[in-house]
């Protein structure tokens, strides 16, 4: 089993940026890839970015709304991957989460509120 946190959310200005972590414990060694996702209240949730190590080396995986803006990466040493949100603004308001789309494991998500 492995458990998912998220944390780094807030209320920020447009414009601003903004660092989600997601922290896993428990049997992470079976984990190979990481999403961030968000939902907004009245859309659809929305992949946001993807990274997967399974060879090894990373790759990346944006959705258009954000390629240039924000970046994912991960801390093996630390199990947390990051998603690093710049140039916010108030269409990145939303519930994000990070899953683990192999084992389907969640976590609660955290809050991102961008006011401009």
């Amino acid at each position: 089993q492995v458990q998912l946190e998220e944390s780094g959310g807030k209320s920020v200005q447009a414009g601003e940026s903004l660092t989600l972590s997601c922290v896993a414990t428990g049997r992470t060694l079976r984990m190979y890839a990481i999403r961030w996702l968000r939902k907004a209240p009245g859309k659809q949730r929305e992949l946001v970015a993807v990274i997967n190590w399974v060879t090894g080396i990373p790759s990346y995986q944006y959705a258009d709304s954000v390629k240039g803006r924000f970046t994912i990466s991960r801390d093996s040493s630390k199990n947390t991957v990051y998603l690093h949100m710049n140039n916010l603004t108030s269409e990145d308001t939303a519930l994000y989460t990070c899953n683990d789309p192999a084992h389907d494991y969640w976590g609660q998500g955290t809050q991102v509120t961008v006011s401009s």
